[in-house]
Order: C-alpha cells, then structure tokens, then sequence
C-alpha cells in the first residue's frame, strides 16, 4: 500500500517539527513538504505531490483560505484539513467554501489527526468532534424567520435539532414523526443548501444567520 503524503503549512516551526515526527511514526504516513505560509505552499505544491495538507487558517504572507482556494486549483486532487483554533469559528464557512475537507484543532490528539487524515483521504469529510461541541454550546436560536435557501418550517426544525447535535433517530423521537421522514427532510436540507455533510449544514446555519454563534 502507498504511504499517504502530507504537507504541513503552519507558520511555526515547533509545531511543524512535532507534527512531522508524529505522523511519520505511522508506517502508512509521509510528511513530504513543509510550508511556513501560504505562498510557501502553492510553490510546494509545484514540486511536491501530496494527498493531504494540514493547513493552518492564520498565516503570514498568504493566510489557509487563500491557500486552499488557489492550491486546489492548483491540484485537484490534493485533500485540505484546516488546523483551527477555539475562536476561528467565523472562518470555518470561508475554509469550506475554498474547498477544505476537515477541520481538527491544533491541540488535538494525534490520533484524532490519524483519524481525520484517513477518513478525507477516503473521500469522506471530517469536523472535529470538540470543535463541533464548541460550536454548538454557543448556538441560540434567532426568533426571527429567515428565507435562505427557502427552508420550510419543519427543514428549520430539523436543522436546528441537526445543530443541537442530535442523530436521525433522535430527532424523530424528538419531533414524534419516523426517522425516514427526517432522513428525507436532512436529504432535502443538503440539496438545498448545497452541503455535503452535517458540519456544512452547521456552518450554513451559522452563516446565514439561521442560528447564532
């Protein structure tokens, strides 16, 4: 099986060094490239082939949304996880806009890193469980009706259950109606917010302003 090759792009370099003596430690993991900033990367990836990059959003030079934006033209292929912190939740719709796939703190454990990298590297998606706790903790519900996207009344109820952290089975249980109707309404929810997955979901809500952070 081919080693997954990662680039790190953060603009300290203790954090760098930590993180590349952790994932080499995995047999199946290769840091190929280092990036101290934005601008950095984008050259990177004009020499260094990588499957994941672990992209810190607030960089000198050229900041993680920028980067992600331009190196995923750059190379299609190339999966990004944002490294965040606690109060970076306003850039998070901007990550997933430009195309990043993940967001796992800093400080988390290395094998909540592992299992990020692996579930991206699958196609999937992967928001830190801790982060999304966090955001959920400051969530309030706006009074007021929102037309985005064009929600029904029972969509906005099941996003907000959605938001509250709440799985299929115990919004139906919540909301007294079958878990296929809310499999039905989340499907619908995706498609009209164009989100790939509940943490997209999330950060719709926030940013239209449907819940409050």
């Amino acid at each position: 099986m081919d080693k997954i090759r990662i680039i790190i792009a953060d603009d300290h370099q203790l954090f760098r060094n930590g993180l590349k003596i952790l994932l080499n430690s995995f047999p199946d993991f290769e840091v190929t490239g280092e990036a101290s900033n934005g601008e950095e990367f984008l050259k990177l990836l004009k020499s260094v082939t990588a499957d994941i990059a672990l992209m810190d959003i607030n960089m000198p030079e050229m900041d993680g949304i920028e980067a992600t934006r331009k190196g995923i033209k750059m190379s299609p292929d190339i999966n990004i996880i944002a490294l965040s912190m606690y109060d970076e939740e306003e850039y998070y719709y901007k990550m997933v806009d430009a195309g990043a796939k993940g967001f796992i703190l800093k400080d988390s454990d290395i094998s909540e890193v592992r299992d990020a990298i692996l579930t991206v590297v699958k196609g999937g998606s992967y928001f830190s469980q801790e982060l999304l706790y966090h955001v959920i903790q400051k969530i309030k519900h706006r009074e007021h009706e929102s037309k985005s996207a064009n929600l029904s009344k029972r969509e906005k109820e099941i996003l907000f259950k959605i938001c509250e952290g709440l799985s299929n089975q115990e919004i139906a249980e919540t909301l007294f109606i079958s878990k296929r109707t809310v499999d039905k309404h989340r499907a619908n929810l995706l498609g009209k917010t164009n989100s790939k997955n509940t943490a997209s979901l999330i950060l719709f809500a926030i940013r239209n302003k449907l819940i409050e952070i």
